[in-house]
Formats: C-alpha cells, structure tokens, sequence
C-alpha cells in the first residue's frame, strides 16, 4: 500500500532543499547514468564561492571531454580535437540540479508522496515519490541526503513503475577543498585550443509565424533561442534553426523548427530510455519534437503547432 500524498508543505519544503543543495552546496563525486542498457558515468566537482557556482564535470566513458562552469558561462573542452566550446548554460536540468524554476509549480501536475529511508553512496536519504496527476509525464522518485539535501539518485519510471532511465552517485564526498581556482584556471587557460564561440540569439517564434498553443497543463515557455547547425552539404551556409523550450519545473519539451532545405529526413517516432522524438513535415518547414515524456505528450504539441507566414 502506498504512503498518502505529503502534504504541501512538506512537499515543498522537500522540494526546496534539493534544489537549493544542487546550487549551494561544495561537493565532489562520481554519477553513473543509466538508460537501458547502456551506462556512462561522470565524475563532478561543484563549489560556491562568493555567491558564484563553479563546477567541472568529466566524462569517464567513451570520448573524453570537460565541462567547466561558472554560473551559466560554460566552457566544454574536447582534447583529441583541441577544441573548446563557449557557451551560455541552456539546460539546467543536469543532475543532481534537476528542479529549474519555482519547485512550488510541479505540485500543480505532481502529487509528492514519501517512500521511506534508504542509504545512497553511503549516506543515509529520504526517498520521495513524485506521481503525475494525468498521463502527460512520467513518474520520478528521488533520494536526497538527508544532511544537505543533496540529490544522490533519481529515477525516471513509466506508468507500469517500470524504471527507463536512472542517475545516481556511486561515490560522494562533501568534505572538498575549498578552491573554486581548479575551475577558474581551466576557463583561463586555453592557449593551444581553437576556442568557438557559438552564435545564439534569442527569437520570437510568434513573429515569425509560428503558434504553439499551451496545451498541456503545467508546461510553460522558458525560452526561444536561434542557432545555426552546419549544412549537409560542404560550403552550404549554416541551417538556421529555432528552438522553443516548455517546461513543467521538472520535465522539459523541445520544438525544433528548420527549414527542409536539402534534409533527407524522414516522418517518424523513435524512443531511446524516458526521451521520444517526434519528427513531421509542415510546409517547406521540418518539426521536431523532443522530450523526456511519454510520446503522447509530443503528439499533442505537435498537433497544436500551426504556422502562419507573418506578413
């Protein structure tokens, strides 16, 4: 028998505390990522200093790269091409800080109920269970330290409480060093290395014609951005393409408009862990779908959004 829905103090008082301990707390770990069965784990260092965020994190799996961070500046560092990418921080739903905005919101789509105490990494944890109340997300239960507050797990579970994908430390220590200048040098130091600068701009996509209606309850528009993707073909210039972002505090939804230009693509539905992707052609335009929500929830966007050439 389940445990009776928290009641909404608790819930955002719990809420709260995993959000604030993702931005404030020192820490330095390993995460493993699963999703299927395929595994790649990370290891992370986070600082505040001075009301500043510095983080790096590296992939330990496959290609190597590095992240560094500083608020939401980020530089991605890829070494066997001595490249590194700068650019602002779009997602903020990277582990373990994986509530953006006001946590108080997701208790409009969400019931929180508490599932008992469980160890993590070594360290003891409350466990709580986050059930959507349509069929629109998916479910998530969440283990946080119970001294910090800190996320040390998180499970994405579909509605048969089948696990699709899940994140959790293996290894966590809170007693680091206190040296954001691990971070701070590595942003500084980047002679030898092709630095890029991405062009992002902001977009109004309601002026260039397209309407998205908000037709899920909870979800709501967090951000319109433009950026060019290179062109299939050598010498073509750069293929502009906006991208909206919905959100409900803790799933997030991604619609890509491109123009169909000389795209080979194809109309279709695929699915990798908790993320589908839908993909339809409208007009001399491609839509593309994302998100980590059940493919009804994307049918639903896609069917809202509708285009009319802005005179």
């Amino acid at each position: 028998m389940s445990e009776p829905v928290a009641a909404r103090g608790d819930a955002e008082s719990w809420l709260a505390r995993i959000d604030r301990a993702a931005r404030q707390e020192t820490y330095e770990g390993t995460f493993t990522y699963q999703r299927g069965g395929s595994f790649q784990s990370s290891k992370i260092v986070h600082y505040l200093d001075y009301g500043n965020e510095y983080e790096q994190v590296e992939g330990l799996d496959g290609r190597p790269t590095r992240t560094l961070r500083k608020n939401d500046d980020v530089w991605t560092f890829v070494p066997d091409r001595k490249l590194v990418i700068v650019d602002r921080r779009s997602n903020k739903y990277t582990f373990p800080a994986l509530l953006a905005g006001d946590p108080t919101q997701l208790l409009d789509v969400y019931d929180v109920r508490p599932v008992g105490d469980d160890r993590i990494a070594g360290y003891a944890t409350q466990v709580i269970a986050l059930e959507p109340k349509d069929s629109y997300r998916f479910a998530f239960r969440l283990w946080f330290d119970k001294k910090t507050g800190l996320l040390l797990r998180a499970q994405t579970l579909d509605d048969k409480h089948q696990v699709l994908e899940q994140i959790a430390f293996s290894q966590i220590t809170f007693t680091v060093p206190y040296d954001h200048r691990i971070v701070a040098s590595g942003i500084r130091e980047t002679s030898g290395w092709s630095v890029v600068h991405p062009p992002i701009d902001t977009v109004d996509m309601a002026a260039e014609g397209w309407r998205v209606p908000p037709v899920v309850a909870g979800f709501h528009a967090i951000r319109e951005i433009r950026r060019p993707m290179a062109a299939r073909e050598p010498g073509d210039p750069p293929v502009q393409v906006d991208q909206a972002v919905y959100s409900d505090g803790l799933s997030a939804v991604s619609v890509f408009v491109e123009p169909v230009g000389k795209s080979d693509r194809k109309e279709g539905i695929a699915s990798s862990g908790a993320t589908h992707i839908l993909v339809r052609k409208s007009g001399d335009f491609w839509v593309t779908v994302v998100g980590e929500v059940p493919q009804p929830t994307l049918e639903q966007f896609a069917s809202a959004i509708a285009y009319k050439p802005a005179k």
